[in-house]
């Protein structure tokens, strides 16, 4: 089935999904301007073969001509645009990362293994993707959506998976053999081995709460002074 562009030209249904969920991707953007503005930019009709073309720098330009969004927009929404409009991640839900992440200078930044949507459901070596999260005491934001496709090309796929979240201070998997542990170790990542998997957020939530008053061994991954016995004796107190 087919749908009419603003310029009366046929768009497939295929072309407007892609659209709708780029233009979701970005912050600011409705979605008939930017149906408009890549209309001008590609000429019509919109294919998904022009869609398959478009770059981050086609985008940023588009979007700075046509001033329907913020020209500082973030380098990390924009991919995510680019990557809709491609056609990638739409048939197995893959998320959006949040557009009003706030700068928060030593913030916990959490990979998750991840094959559908965001749930915590994957293997470390066989996921898909890994769901990038900033978790402070104040909320958890996704911040990207990286595909492991690339890193598993490379001759040894765990360092390279490794390395893809090497920005990280923990990575949630539901599984993961000691070899490739090793290696995440050796990459400055803390894996943590949740086998029950569920929605990443909720799971993100139980580390959340431990985040006033860190274990040792979380403390020590955020580069922060564990908390005393008589530390949590006297909150425990003040709380009473």
């Amino acid at each position: 089935m087919n749908t009419a562009s603003p310029h009366g030209s046929p768009v497939t249904r295929e072309a407007a999904l892609r659209i709708a969920m780029a233009a979701r991707a970005l912050p600011g953007v409705e979605v008939v301007a930017f149906v408009r503005a890549l209309g001008d930019r590609l000429g019509l009709p919109v294919t998904d073969e022009k869609l398959a073309r478009v770059t981050v720098e086609d985008l940023k330009a588009l979007l700075q001509g046509d001033e329907i969004v913020d020209p500082g927009v973030d380098a990390g929404a924009l991919k995510a645009a680019v990557r809709f409009l491609w056609g990638e991640g739409l048939s197995d839900g893959e998320p959006v990362p949040d557009s009003d992440v706030p700068a928060c200078e030593g913030a916990l930044r959490v990979a998750v293994a991840s094959n559908t949507g965001e749930l915590l459901d994957g293997h470390f070596g066989s996921c898909t993707r890994f769901l990038v999260y900033q978790v402070t005491e104040e909320g958890i934001w996704l911040t990207a959506v990286r595909s492991t496709e690339a890193a598993d090309e490379a001759d040894d796929r765990n360092v390279a998976r490794a390395a893809l979240i090497g920005d990280c201070h923990l990575a949630y998997m539901q599984s993961i053999g000691g070899p490739a542990a090793a290696k995440v170790v050796r990459a400055g990542i803390h894996p943590v081995k949740f086998p029950v998997g569920g929605e990443a957020r909720e799971v993100l939530r139980q580390l959340q709460g431990t985040l006033k008053r860190p274990p040792p061994w979380l403390a020590k991954v955020i580069g922060r002074e564990a908390p005393s016995l008589a530390q949590f004796t006297a909150d425990e107190e003040a709380e009473a």
